[in-house]
């Protein structure tokens, strides 16, 4: 049989990506032509603040809880190692949901009843006034909840990477005199880094879309904005529609982003 045709530019072209644009700029149209959906719209935006202000610092704080447990792992410490897969396996087993409550409303006064009791001689002293339960907002409890509840599963993805690069490659650095550190630092993170990127790309994503949880704490993000517009004006249809198309935009273009930046490195990897 004949060697198939080699792939054409034309078929390689993202005809979905053409279509979805197509959707989204026909549907701005439309919600900038409707009185109804551009009140709608203005009312549910005023939420996207809030959203990427809980996703973005959720997911550092989450990264570098991650990366702390997998260094854990991978240590030759067999109790640090035991403490990190216990982390992992028991935060893991948690829905995200029950997570965010737990830490809203058990953890949260836990925390609060523990620091004033540290802290209970320096308050006699009258150099620290008493914490109270009410000063840890809902917005913090809402970021802890889904930095904890992330970090397990990036740790996950830490630990692939490193254990990923060549053992050739950290017996060469070891052979040169690197420290620990530096052997991390200098050789097994930028290579990991690769291999890291996209399911870390993957988890951002999703946790953007998982940022709409904290509504149920009450947290004026774009899925909290969208339930009080509809239960004040009963058009749930319309505002629903708005909330899904918002986070649409804003997972589609994340995606996009990160495919790029992945491609852009695999090239200079590659050159």
């Amino acid at each position: 049989m004949p060697p198939a045709p080699p792939a054409t530019a034309k078929s390689d072209f993202p005809w979905w990506l053409a279509v979805a644009v197509a959707i989204a700029l026909a549907a701005a149209i439309f919600i900038a032509a409707s009185d109804l959906y551009a009140q709608v719209f203005a009312t549910v935006a005023k939420g996207i603040g809030v959203t990427i202000f809980v996703t973005v610092v959720a997911f550092a704080l989450a990264c570098a809880i991650g990366l702390g447990v997998a260094l854990m792992g991978l240590s030759g410490s067999r109790w640090l190692s035991q403490i990190g897969r216990f982390y992992v396996e028991i935060i893991r087993g948690v829905p995200m949901l029950v997570l965010l409550f737990w830490i809203a409303f058990a953890g949260a006064p836990a925390f609060v009843a523990a620091w004033n009791a540290l802290t209970a001689p320096l308050q006699s002293a009258g150099l620290f006034g008493e914490l109270l339960v009410r000063d840890v907002s809902l917005l913090w409890r809402a970021v802890m909840a889904l930095t904890i509840g992330y970090s397990a599963f990036i740790s996950e993805v830490f630990r692939a990477g490193i254990q990923a690069v060549e053992k050739g490659q950290i017996e060469a650095a070891k052979a040169l005199g690197l420290t620990r550190t530096q052997r991390f630092r200098l050789v097994v993170f930028p290579q990991a880094i690769r291999t890291i990127l996209p399911p870390l790309g993957n988890d951002f994503v999703a946790m953007v879309k998982d940022s709409s949880l904290v509504s149920v704490l009450g947290v004026a993000d774009i899925t909290q904005m969208g339930k009080i517009y509809a239960a004040g004006s009963f058009r749930f249809f319309e505002t629903y529609s708005i909330v899904a198309y918002i986070y649409l935009i804003l997972t589609v273009g994340l995606s996009l982003a990160l495919r790029a930046l992945e491609k852009r490195l695999r090239h200079q990897h590659e050159e």
